[in-house]
């Protein structure tokens, strides 16, 4: 015990001892500690550094990916997507006309593109539209341009934008079906784009644009993948085409039922899945607003399905195939532009909405003014993309998609009721540029191509008459 006791006050002595010891070292060494110092920090912090670097490389490498994804889901969208969906609602004779002007537009419009469409929409920064700073592609490379997405090259941008261009010219086809000359449809879809299309491209999403939202535009319209710049400014333009073409030949009178609703049901399917890259890849990064769009772009889809099929079968006593990809086709317009600014009830609430409205277009308003909007380009896109618009506005949430800063409200439901006055100036806008320029467009075509092919042709069918082939070979 009494050894213990000395080994104990031993062991307490030498650590007793060594406090001082220790206490005395950190100051009496400044020579090392000012040697280590620099070196250690400085090590490290090439370690952060580095590693900096390859998390930076890592989210754009990840964010580039997924974007060269979106653009090839969108380009999807057109062909085969639309090409077999606007294919099969057309009769026999003319499914290779309408399916080669899809094909047609995918080739013209990324030439026009490249020349001085990208520019148009994404050059400058003049409020209506851009210059000519980026024709021919001239500086875009694989150095993002931060303006618009910092994280992916601009190769990535540019090509993501080129999609959205491709599919909307060849909505407005829908309207102009089974009696628009090809000759007329490349003239047309031509001055289209470069008069009617780039300008609002520019001032929705374009740097200086007097409707962007989220580079202080004057009038802030919310449009998160292109309600206004794609839907309303195409669907309007359809029903400016089909007014002044006038009716086909037969029509009302004569049924003129689709050929294959096989064939449009695939390209509504498609669709559907194109619209991710569509609505998704605007959020130009693989971050929470992706997704958050993604899920709002489907349950909207849904959505609208369930309810023009609802509508329908109030009606008709029963639901068919062709109103439901025709209504889950609305949904999927009208959450185009709330896509990255509502949550999944707001975007239920938008696709039923949305579902009901387009059917009552389709239906009753088409039936009261008796235009022949052969493929209803107009009740889909035109009515959608603007029933859109104005309940994005309405519905938008700052939890969402803090646009306009941290903590300031977003939509109506944020307390920012100004906005649905905003939005209304970007459908407004939307529709007059499509009116106007349509007419304009449609005088020019009519005195240089002629726009509407012969009755005789009409009457035989568009595929032998303007290409020369038939799409089915019904021999034995």
């Amino acid at each position: 015990m009494k050894r213990m006791g000395i080994w104990c006050c031993c062991l307490l002595a030498l650590v007793l001892s060594s406090l001082p010891t220790h206490a005395q070292q950190t100051p009496s060494s400044p020579a090392a500690a000012s040697a280590a110092s620099p070196e250690v920090p400085k090590a490290v912090l090439d370690k952060l550094n580095q590693l900096d670097q390859r998390v930076t490389a890592a989210q754009s490498a990840g964010d580039n990916a997924w974007m060269l994804v979106c653009a090839a889901l969108v380009l999807m969208m057109t062909g085969p997507g639309l090409a077999l969906f606007y294919g099969g609602l057309v009769r026999q004779k003319n499914v290779l006309a309408i399916m080669m002007q899809s094909f047609a537009l995918m080739a013209l419009i990324t030439v026009l593109w490249a020349l001085v469409g990208y520019s148009l929409c994404f050059g400058g920064d003049g409020p209506v539209i851009g210059n000519f700073q980026y024709a021919l592609l001239h500086g875009v490379g694989v150095e993002p341009n931060a303006t618009y997405a910092a994280t992916i090259p601009q190769l990535t941008f540019m090509v993501y934008q080129l999609m959205f261009a491709v599919i909307t010219p060849a909505l407005i086809t829908g309207a102009t079906a089974e009696r628009m000359k090809f000759s007329g449809t490349v003239l047309f879809m031509t001055l289209w784009f470069l008069f009617v299309y780039a300008p609002m491209a520019h001032m929705v999403w374009g740097k200086g644009g007097m409707l962007n939202a989220s580079l202080g535009g004057r009038f802030p319209t919310l449009d998160f993948a292109g309600g206004t710049v794609v839907h309303i400014t195409s669907g309007v333009s359809a029903l400016v085409c089909a007014l002044y073409m006038g009716k086909r030949v037969g029509y009302p009178k004569q049924p003129m039922p689709p050929h294959s609703l096989v064939l449009s049901f695939i390209g509504a399917c498609l669709l559907w899945v194109g619209w991710f890259g569509f609505n998704a890849g605007s959020a130009l990064a693989s971050g929470g607003l992706a997704s958050s769009a993604f899920v709002a772009t489907h349950f909207g889809a849904a959505a609208a399905a369930l309810s023009w099929s609802a509508a329908e079968w109030l009606k008709n006593g029963r639901a068919s195939a062709l109103g439901a990809i025709s209504g889950a086709v609305a949904g999927l317009v009208a959450i185009t532009p709330a896509a990255g600014f509502v949550g999944p009830r707001s975007a239920l609430g938008i696709g039923f909405i949305a579902g009901a409205f387009c059917y009552w277009m389709v239906t009753k308003f088409k039936a009261m003014f008796g235009y022949d909007d052969a493929l209803d380009a107009f009740g889909v896109h035109g009515a959608g993309g603007t029933i859109g618009a104005l309940l994005t506005g309405v519905c938008a949430r700052v939890s969402v998609n803090a646009i306009f800063g941290d903590g300031k409200p977003v939509g109506g439901f944020d307390g920012h009721w100004g906005q649905v006055g905003n939005q209304l100036v970007g459908i407004l806008l939307a529709w007059v540029f499509a009116i106007v320029g349509t007419i304009v467009i449609l005088k020019i075509v009519d005195v240089t191509t002629g726009i509407r092919v012969s009755e005789e042709h009409e009457v035989e069918g568009l595929d032998i008459t303007q290409h020369g082939e038939e799409a089915y070979n019904l021999e034995a």
